[in-house]
């Protein structure tokens, strides 16, 4: 194959060539056999994955049409979205532009959702669900989830939504342990699939309170997903392709092992945070609170980011992100998240180090 540019932007991510080769396997029919078979096969991986007793489900869309469906399928009398930056701010538009009644939980980007401040909003009585992005990547925060969860269950009446869609397989999360009701990731980020697939799982509370709800619509109706998925289908059409990709993703995370792969997350980003520590650079997150699968740099040192970008896609055949909407050019994103090993992030910081140097 004739060289391309590597991504290490906080996705779409860099999708292995064993992964393209799965997604190119011969279709099947999607109301075959063989497709529930391929179903039922990737099933029990998945559940234990999301640490949950609960189906799985497969959606052909990217993560915002699971999470525009949750907004439809759960609220009931008002929603509370936690916001802490451009992809967790946005969730309040879409909460609206589905007709729910939705107040935002806003902090300053680079900084976490405050489960007590949680705890002060839902104590009102005002709210049935709670929306929260466990990874924001528009600014490498890495919220509390166990403790966010925690103030969460003591209110036996909120529903729980919870997108990790950069941080699902790169750090433990156990869905029916911290008791997300809720549960959605993406296949471009963590898990390095192509992008425009997305999977997720409901608790039975979730399920009942979608029952209630008269306007679901049918794309994303949960109770279609769930009554499909016992006969291992989904609702429509499925993207075929992404599921053999899928397949073959999970016989790696298994391969590898689960705490390996979380050890190698922690790992490569350590490589990242030493760099940014060691070139005088600052981090744009809160101290405690950073990704594990991604790190936003402030750019305090007064760089030109996108020259720095141009440099490293030219000489090196790299791809970073220049920082997201607000802070574009005020930061830049490298990832590390997905496939990625101490070698090539290794790799990615020496030849930033020879970029910034030119």
């Amino acid at each position: 194959m004739p060289q391309h540019d590597k991504l290490f932007i906080p996705g779409p991510v860099e999708v292995s060539p064993k992964t393209w080769a799965a997604f190119t396997r011969p279709m099947i029919g999607h109301r075959s056999e063989a497709f529930r078979e391929l179903y039922r096969s990737i099933h029990p991986r998945l559940q234990e994955l999301f640490g949950t007793a609960q189906p799985v489900f497969l959606s052909t869309s990217s993560a915002w049409g699971v999470m525009e469906g949750a907004i439809r399928n759960l609220v009931g009398k008002r929603v509370l979205n936690c916001m802490c930056g451009a992809f967790s701010d946005k969730w309040l538009d879409v909460s609206r532009r589905c007709g729910k009644q939705a107040e935002p939980l806003q902090v300053a980007w680079g900084k976490h959702i405050d489960p007590q401040q949680l705890e002060e909003r839902l104590a009102t009585g005002d709210f049935d669900t709670v929306t929260l992005i466990h990874n924001e990547t528009s600014t490498g925060v890495m919220n509390p989830l166990a403790e966010i969860c925690a103030v969460a269950r003591k209110y036996p009446d909120i529903v729980l939504i919870v997108d990790t869609v950069s941080s699902f397989s790169a750090v433990p999360i156990a869905m029916d342990e911290l008791g997300v009701d809720v549960l959605l990731t993406g296949s471009q980020k963590a898990l390095a699939l192509p992008p425009g697939f997305s999977i997720f799982s409901v608790s039975e509370k979730a399920f009942a309170r979608a029952a209630q709800m008269p306007d679901r619509g049918y794309y994303f109706d949960f109770l279609e997903f769930k009554k499909n998925q016992e006969s291992d289908m989904t609702p429509t059409t499925p993207s075929v392709a992404h599921i053999h990709a899928l397949e073959s993703k999970l016989d790696d995370i298994f391969t590898e092992g689960l705490a390996a792969r979380h050890g190698r997350h922690a790992r490569t980003n350590a490589l990242v945070h030493g760099w940014v520590h060691a070139r005088g650079f600052e981090f744009f997150a809160e101290e405690g609170y950073r990704s594990v699968s991604l790190t936003c740099i402030r750019n305090n040192r007064g760089i030109d980011v996108a020259a720095l970008g141009k440099r490293l896609r030219s000489k090196h055949h790299l791809v970073i992100d220049g920082g997201y909407g607000k802070i574009k050019g005020q930061t830049f994103r490298l990832s590390n998240m997905g496939d990625e090993t101490e070698e090539t992030v290794s790799h990615l910081l020496a030849c930033l180090d020879d970029s910034l140097s030119t």
